[in-house]
């Protein structure tokens, strides 16, 4: 996949850095902020970083050309961010309203998904405190998730019908309870082509020492390790590659985006869900399997902005001709 440096006649002005936020994924989002903003400077594009969590984010954002969403979890990877964005009329990279909300909603994003033939995890919806569901059997032990969080935030693991109560009664959200895939955690990133081509990333496998890729392992490089590409047979590399495109493509996703899977001893595949906004640490998953395809952080960045500063030039153009 080319792609080449971004040209000064693309960039009519100051890019926004978007980061921080409010989200449980705060520290994620820092890092990726001033990780892409480091990479902005390297290339000599104007910008200044934003954090939604100060006042008056309008102001803020007044004279941006276009928004980078360095940024994560609600509020900011749901579409709340981006219907605040498109009321003010401000591109901004990434998916839309539509398909970081489905995107984000785990039980959703796999019903769609699903319906294009991916083959997903077995799991049931249960109320936040609702104790007295009727609960199909899954097999133990089950993954407790969320049902609209990112990075592992809120999961757990339960092993009898009394840990899953004991850890639905506590919840305060609603969640998505499926049976604990055994295998390799494996994540397959997709990039998108201004002609809508999209081109699967090498997948990367993450080992952990503890029982599931949990949030802790995720933030402490003691607790995990990168393989990229992952030490996979050649057909389970392909289908890895279909599905996550497939899955990009149910959702609407825009440029790019990450596709989580399990993948069983016996090459079984299932999808377990999607970032619409994956980390942008340049030690990441997302940059490692980049860089394993032969694109470097820089060029990364540069393809992640470039259909934004498109976007802007075409509002720029419109209001030229209607004036």
């Amino acid at each position: 996949m080319h792609i080449s440096p971004l040209t000064p006649d693309e960039i009519p002005g100051p890019i926004a850095v978007i980061t921080g936020g409010t989200s449980r994924e705060r520290d994620r989002s820092l890092l990726s902020g001033a990780a892409v903003a480091t990479s902005l400077t390297r290339q000599g594009i104007p910008h200044y970083l934003v954090d939604p969590a100060g006042p008056d984010l309008p102001g803020q954002l007044r004279g941006a050309a276009a928004a980078f969403l360095a940024i994560a979890g609600q509020g900011a990877e749901d579409g709340g961010l981006q219907g605040v964005l498109d009321s003010l009329g401000i591109p901004y990279t990434g998916s839309g309203v539509m398909a970081s909300a489905v995107g984000m909603h785990k039980p959703t994003a796999k019903i769609l998904v699903a319906a294009e033939g991916v083959p997903v995890a077995d799991g049931e919806l249960v109320s936040a405190g609702n104790t007295s569901f009727e609960w199909e059997d899954l097999g133990w032990p089950v993954i407790v998730k969320p049902t609209s969080e990112g990075g592992s935030v809120g999961m757990a693991i339960a092993h009898t019908e009394a840990e899953l109560a004991a850890i639905v009664e506590a919840s305060a959200e609603d969640l998505l309870v499926e049976r604990l895939h055994p295998g390799q955690a494996v994540t397959v990133g997709v990039l998108e082509s201004a002609d809508g081509t999209l081109t699967a990333l090498p997948p990367l496998e993450a080992r952990t020492t503890t029982d599931f890729y949990s949030y802790e392992a995720k933030r402490n490089p003691d607790l995990h390790t990168y393989i990229c590409p992952a030490d996979l047979p050649h057909q389970v590399t392909t289908h890895l590659g279909w599905y996550a495109r497939d899955a990009h493509r149910a959702l609407g996703c825009v440029t790019y985006s990450r596709s989580d899977f399990m993948v069983s001893e016996d090459g079984t595949v299932v999808w377990l869900e999607i970032n619409t906004l994956p980390g942008l640490s340049p030690t990441g998953n997302l940059a490692a399997m980049a860089q394993a395809a032969g694109i470097d952080y820089d060029q990364l960045i540069a393809h992640i902005l470039r259909p934004a500063l498109a976007r802007t030039q075409k509002k720029e153009a419109a209001s030229a001709v209607s004036q």
